[in-house]
């Protein structure tokens, strides 16, 4: 009996960073806040102004920690694995195994599809990470078909074989 030795593929690891309009995206209502904040505190002048000036920097320091969350944002993709990492003071970092996909969406809003980006949405197995979003990545970048590609590939390799109830 010959042993057929299955062929061993090796992807190269993908590093994806959310595009920076996603920032304006999210954070559109705030910013809009904080800017009318600093307009009322600049261009009147009555007794409880310095409330307006207080509000529009607690809403700077918030905007300032979103920014640096989403700087901080990186999916790498490797051969077997989806590895998400964020945080700000501490870092996370989350592992969704390519075998156990199920799914996959594309989102835009409608904000997205002024900017050219988009939101991948992996539905998974895992029971840590059911569910992953990428979001801010530009649209002609199909991170779906390169995901999709990687996770036949280790479902083969580990042959997983996923039975359906469909009629």
């Amino acid at each position: 009996m010959i042993a057929m030795e299955q062929e061993v593929k090796v992807f190269r690891s993908l590093s994806l960073r959310p595009h920076w309009l996603q920032f304006s995206i999210n954070q559109l209502g705030w910013l809009i806040l904080c800017l009318m904040a600093f307009t009322v505190y600049f261009n009147f002048n009555f007794i409880m102004v310095n409330i307006f000036l207080y509000a529009g920097i607690a809403i700077l320091l918030y905007l300032l920690y979103q920014v640096l969350y989403l700087i901080r944002m990186e999916y790498i993709i490797t051969s077997d694995q989806i590895i998400f990492l964020h945080g700000v003071i501490s870092q996370s970092t989350d592992y969704m195994e390519l075998y156990r996909v199920i799914d996959y969406q594309q989102h835009r809003s409608l904000m997205q599809q002024m900017t050219g980006l988009k939101t991948i949405i992996i539905y998974s197995g895992d029971k840590n990470t059911p569910i992953m979003r990428i979001i801010g990545m530009k649209e002609e970048i199909d991170v779906v078909a390169e995901i999709r590609r990687r996770v036949e590939y280790n479902k083969q390799l580990k042959h997983v074989y996923e039975i359906t109830n469909r009629l």
